[in-house]
């Protein structure tokens, strides 16, 4: 695979050491919760993951999937998509005896590693709904992505290089959405509660922490 080879080739040995660990999903999520939270704005590519020691959800996104992509899974990001009040999270995703898992950087705990169980992506999603709300308290998750395979990306060279990841934002605000709730449903919602608030926010970055206004 062109695209594997030419990011193995751009690493140094102590980086071709690092990622030789990388063995399993589990353990790229290991790797991803041991890399602090970045607060900036920038778009990393995998490469500059594994320099720069950081990445925030996008970033950890991409990075999952080319270490996933190693492991001979294809290389699938989704986006979760929430009301107005929040920022969107990525999983790079696989699958494993036909259930899905994920893999994901975030500033909330519970917004990390799936195991692959769940018969399907909306399955998936809705595993994150309880740990999914914004600096407030309130849940909002709403939507989500279908999967988006990177490696019609590869001509823009997204495991190696930062300068063209803005066309992978693009096309992730372009495909299908898949709406979770309805409206009578978001209507009822109760506010998460005390316990799972200070769970979720455990080692929070406040620099990257969306605040939605007042």
């Amino acid at each position: 695979m062109q695209a594997v080879a030419t990011f193995e080739k751009s690493l140094t040995r102590h980086e071709r050491k690092t990622i030789s660990g990388l063995t399993t999903p589990a353990k790229i999520q290991a790797f991803l919760d041991e890399i602090p939270y970045s607060g900036e704005e920038t778009y990393r590519c995998p490469l500059t993951v594994l320099r720069d020691g950081k990445g925030h959800c996008f970033d950890g996104a991409l990075f999952g999937a080319a270490m996933l992509r190693r492991l001979g899974h294809p290389p699938r990001i989704l986006d979760m998509l929430p009301n107005a009040r929040d920022d969107d999270h990525l999983l790079a995703l696989y699958k494993r005896d036909g259930h899905w898992g994920a893999v994901a950087k975030s500033n909330f705990s519970g917004l990390r590693f799936r195991e692959p169980i769940y018969r399907t992506l909306r399955e998936l999603v809705l595993s994150y709904f309880e740990q999914y709300f914004n600096a407030v308290g309130e849940k909002t998750l709403r939507s989500y992505t279908v999967p988006l395979n990177l490696k019609a990306f590869d001509k823009l060279d997204w495991m190696t290089s930062d300068d063209n990841l803005e066309a992978i934002a693009l096309r992730l605000d372009e495909i299908r959405k898949v709406p979770v709730l309805t409206r009578r449903m978001v209507a009822n919602l109760s506010p998460v509660d005390q316990r799972s608030y200070q769970a979720g926010m455990l080692g929070v970055n406040e620099a990257g922490l969306y605040k939605p206004p007042k």
